[in-house]
């Protein structure tokens, strides 16, 4: 509101709120800090879980920063930028979510301090961002180069990334089936689309029971008990087209005028839908997944032809399966010839916890795996998916990339001590901006601590002499307290989860550094909300905030 002559002017709307200056730049960092806040508990091989219960009573159970943001209902916008840099985080990297969340939340700590001393939001800015391209400078040098070949490296890496989550108990296991699966699915030039990955859930038995399928696992059934319920060396029709009679391409009607007319239409609907599945045997094909519908007629003829079919499968198993075993997915049934068939060892329907699934074994070469993730409950099968998503990413990610660097807190406090040095050549206030961002980094290797258990200032202490004295990969063993090699102790994590960490903590630290203006509309009340055109309509009542 503005006074002009006496008469005040109105510029916000009534309900409107305004907040400018230092109290807004404080209270968007203390609502981002709170955020950082609520993960940092989960980190490392000792960090605790968090429990998340909905509005429904739906519960999650996990120590996964991005599924603990993604669950929390959060309001403020400047907290909702930080679970932006989660989800950033996961969609690039897949693991180090937490890392970049408590980072981030650090970084805006320590600015608020400089701006407690009148350093200037645009000096702190420049700073940071000329500390975090430096990081990613040392990083890179600190990096040690990887083959795609070395499973033994790589198992390090998925374990690294298991490492307190719920799937500690059987992570041999599951590491060792983590780098098969990548391996498998991974091209020549060391590409890896996870997306070939299925993970099939299955709550029952232990996770000791979570297990490889070399080729895929459909989540279907035969559509008729006639059909054989194990083909072995089966070739494999993938069919994106109905076996049913066809319809009319526009609305028709038929005038049936006697009981033979209705007869020969019965017989010649019968005889169309014989044809399509001559044509389906004729293709000398004994398995059929198809992605529409199989008529009741159509099903009794692929029974009796000794065809195990399954109707309904959806798009992204049809893919897979195509990669699995070398099959086309056929759009038209006069398509079909057998050149487009894939083969596998065996095709088989099996009852896994009381619901039957189709496995599809023994592919050569299988270019798309599953993973049946077995557990005793619910929540602890849904965190053997998280752990394993994020060792599958991590594992294609090193593939990919071919680069790794230890872990422990070994990369920030390296990190740290030569960005102190860097800052010292850059002189002026950015200088301190530089070495604010340095001690920040410092914030993962002390919350390791805290959550162990262990005193953060002795670990502290004890690490970065270790790295003035050039043993560069010694981080924190959690379990003895003790700074360690951490190549040595086989703690090793992407170059690319640290990076991408960084990088996104700092542009988010900087661009919440920048706001000094926070304009909030009034939220309607379900009264003022606007009629939608033709009225209030079906979502007329359910209200909600515009």
């Amino acid at each position: 509101m503005s006074q002009l002559a006496g008469q005040p002017i109105l510029i916000l709307k009534e309900g409107s709120s305004r907040t400018r200056g230092r109290d807004a730049q404080g209270s968007n960092i203390a609502a981002a800090k709170a955020v950082a806040g609520a993960v940092r508990t989960t980190l490392g091989p000792k960090g605790m879980d968090k429990m998340l219960v909905d509005t429904i009573g739906d519960v999650v159970i996990t120590n996964d920063g991005v599924t603990i943001l993604k669950e929390m209902d959060i309001e403020h916008p400047a907290a909702k930028m930080m679970v932006e840099i989660a989800k950033t985080q996961d969609d690039e990297v897949g693991d180090g979510t937490t890392t970049a969340v408590v980072i981030a939340g650090e970084l805006l700590k320590k600015a608020e301090e400089l701006l407690d001393q009148d350093v200037h939001p645009t000096v702190i800015a420049h700073g940071y961002r000329m500390a975090a391209e430096k990081a990613n400078e040392i990083l890179d040098r600190m990096a040690i180069e990887v083959r795609a070949s070395d499973h033994a490296m790589l198992k390090k890496i998925a374990d690294t990334a298991m490492t307190g989550k719920g799937a500690e108990a059987a992570k041999d296991k599951l590491c060792d089936l983590v780098v098969k699966a990548v391996t498998m699915v991974a091209d020549e030039n060391g590409t890896v689309d996870i997306d070939n990955i299925k993970i099939e859930k299955k709550v029952g038995g232990s996770i000791e029971d979570t297990e490889v399928i070399e080729g895929m696992l459909v989540d279907k059934e035969r559509v008729h008990p006639a059909m054989p319920k194990k083909i072995e060396n089966a070739k494999i029709l993938l069919l994106n087209a109905p076996v049913e009679f066809k319809k009319t391409e526009v609305d028709a009607e038929i005038n049936i005028t006697s009981p033979d007319q209705l007869q020969a239409f019965l017989d010649e609907e019968e005889r169309m839908i014989r044809s399509i599945v001559d044509k389906i045997v004729q293709s000398d094909a004994n398995v059929l997944f198809c992605q529409k519908g199989i008529d009741d007629i159509a099903q009794h003829y692929l029974a009796k032809a000794g065809i195990l079919a399954a109707r309904r499968v959806k798009k992204s198993d049809m893919e897979k399966l195509a990669r699995a075993t070398g099959a086309s997915v056929v759009s038209s049934i006069d398509a079909i010839t057998p050149s487009e068939l894939g083969s596998a060892g065996l095709v088989e329907e099996r009852k896994v916890s009381g619901e039957a699934m189709i496995f599809i074994e023994k592919c050569e070469n299988p270019k798309a795996v599953s993973i049946m993730v077995r557990g005793g409950t619910e929540h602890v099968v849904d965190e053997i998916e998280r752990a394993l998503d994020d060792a599958i990413n991590v594992v294609s990610v090193v593939m990919e990339d071919k680069k790794l660097v230890p872990g422990g807190g070994a990369p920030e406090i390296e990190t740290a001590l030569k960005l102190h040095d860097y800052a010292a050549t850059v002189g002026g206030r950015a200088q301190l901006a530089i070495e604010a961002f340095a001690t920040a980094l410092e914030i993962i290797p002390r919350t390791l601590a805290e959550n162990a258990g262990l005193d953060p200032i002795d670990t502290l202490v004890e690490l970065r002499a270790a790295h003035e004295h050039r043993n560069r990969n010694h981080g924190l063993n959690v379990f003895t307290g003790k700074a360690v090699d951490m190549l040595e102790e086989g703690v090793v994590e992407p170059l690319r989860v640290k990076t991408q960490a960084i990088s996104s903590a700092s542009e988010a630290a900087v661009m919440i550094l920048r706001i000094d203006d926070v304009i909030a509309a009034s939220k309607m009340s379900k009264e003022e909300a606007p009629t939608p055109p033709g009225g209030r309509g079906e979502m007329g009542d359910m209200g909600g905030e515009f």
